[in-house]
């Protein structure tokens, strides 16, 4: 009988659904303590919305102090910033995350100078500081500042024709201002025509397109600077000479670069590879996509810039000077030396065929221990301006460079992305046109196709 009631039906189904129930059980009991064990999760959004940037992890691996964030808000809402502080004491076991109910703690949030919820401060190394905003870009900025401290100042000289920080508009750099401020850096503008010296505050120069040719007053100024262990950014447009702005050849600026083994060509490069044009791009807006190991673009791989109405550059060491290239246009590109007319021939045989080198980093030996001159150079500078700094990697590339010209090297990495905006904007005809296949097409087909199947089955 106990035999005949094992071998029944019902007892084997029994027994299978008993196993199943059995193993089920077992995976999510072990899922559940890996998962609270380790905290793993992967981003599949197209900018990586939901995951700490590059720049963030080095800072925190780097550290060589705790680091404790206080989330100041109502308990009932500590939720909101909950996700993002995990992401945090995730990289590190020095990261440490507190949270602060400012109505159940009122004189810790007094302490903290917290005005308005929610808000953050970031501790590490002695220091405090409070973050602009509860996101990554403002927690993580609050960090630099902890670690570097806000002594660094960025100078732009003006008096030529260069663009300037403080303006808003398309070919001005304040979004560039503001990329460095995130890093902690001040910026300010110099005039070197009444005052022929770098002043000894400024940690890095930079020189930003200038239109006008520098007096040789400037460009003593600027050699001295980098020779006795000052740190230049050099941004030459093509002298291009048509139209109502004319650009300078400034051959007295560029013969010091020369100098140094970098020597601005005078001609124009053109990129005529399709995919910049994909991009949005012409051909006069050459696109990147591959770069060197030089440390300001080692962390690039996989990311486009691109470098409007740019010349090229040639580059060779020198007894003083190392000098290394960045990045070269693509093999579909050329340069034209024909800088007085828009209409140009591909066919030309004038013509440098490329890769052509757009960028170049060197180091300039001072011959004293511990302060050695640095320049990059860039044969274009609308690049940097606001209607092209925010073009996928060209505000990384901007920022990077900034940092290696100050031996911040620690905070060169891809930066977060702002959210994208991935709304579909049509016309009236075109919602029509969507509502009409939703609504009556679609349903139509469905409903021609069960008849037709009840046709045949009848």
């Amino acid at each position: 009988m106990a035999s005949q009631w094992l071998k029944a039906r019902q007892t084997k189904y029994a027994a299978y659904a008993t196993i199943y129930i059995i193993v089920v059980l077992a995976i999510v009991v072990v899922a559940n303590v890996l998962s609270n064990r380790y905290s793993k999760s992967y981003d599949a959004t197209a900018n990586k919305r939901y995951s700490l940037s590059n720049e963030t992890k080095k800072l925190v691996d780097g550290s060589r102090h705790s680091i404790t964030i206080t989330y100041f808000n109502q308990s009932t809402h500590f939720r909101q910033g909950q996700d993002l502080l995990d992401e945090y004491a995730n990289l590190s076991p020095k990261v440490h995350i507190r949270y602060i109910d400012p109505d159940k703690n009122p004189t810790v949030t007094r302490e903290a100078g917290i005005r308005s919820i929610p808000a953050a401060t970031v501790e590490a190394g002695g220091h405090t500081e409070q973050a602009q905003d509860v996101t990554e870009e403002g927690i993580t900025g609050a960090l630099i500042r902890d670690i570097k401290g806000n002594t660094r100042t960025v100078c732009f000289v003006t008096g030529s024709g260069e663009h300037q920080i403080d303006d808003t508009s398309r070919d001005g750099l304040s979004q560039l201002k503001g990329l460095l401020a995130r890093d902690s850096y001040q910026t300010r503008s110099i005039d070197l025509l009444t005052a022929a010296q770098v002043p000894a505050d400024c940690t890095a120069v930079v020189v930003a397109g200038p239109t006008g040719n520098y007096e040789q007053p400037e460009v003593d100024a600027v050699r001295t600077y980098v020779q006795n262990g000052g740190r230049a950014f050099f941004m030459l447009d093509p002298p291009l000479k048509m139209g109502p702005s004319v650009i300078a050849d400034n051959d007295a600026l560029t013969s010091v670069l020369e100098s140094w083994g970098v020597t601005p060509v005078k001609d124009l490069v053109l990129d005529l590879n399709p995919i910049g044009q994909i991009a949005g791009l012409g051909p006069q807006e050459p696109l990147v996509t591959s770069y060197t190991s030089q440390p300001i673009v080692s962390d690039m791989k996989g990311t486009a810039t691109a470098f409007p109405l740019s010349r090229s550059l040639t580059v060779a060491n020198t007894g003083k000077t190392t000098v290394e290239k960045m990045f070269d246009s693509s093999d579909s590109s050329l340069a034209t030396m024909n800088l007085k007319s828009p209409e140009v021939s591909v066919k030309d045989p004038n013509n440098k065929k490329g890769p052509l080198t757009l960028a170049a980093a060197g180091t300039y030996d001072t011959g004293k221990p511990n302060a050695q001159g640095r320049f990059v150079v860039v044969g274009s500078s609308i690049w940097a301006t606001n209607r092209f700094v925010g073009f996928n990697g060209n505000g990384d590339l901007a920022a990077n460079t900034i940092n290696w010209l100050c031996s911040d090297e620690d905070l060169i990495s891809i930066r977060p992305k702002a959210p994208e905006d991935r709304r579909i904007t049509m016309t009236r005809a075109q919602l029509n046109t969507v509502r009409m296949v939703s609504q009556f097409v679609l349903p139509i087909i469905v409903i021609v196709a069960g008849v037709g199947v009840w046709w045949r089955r009848r």
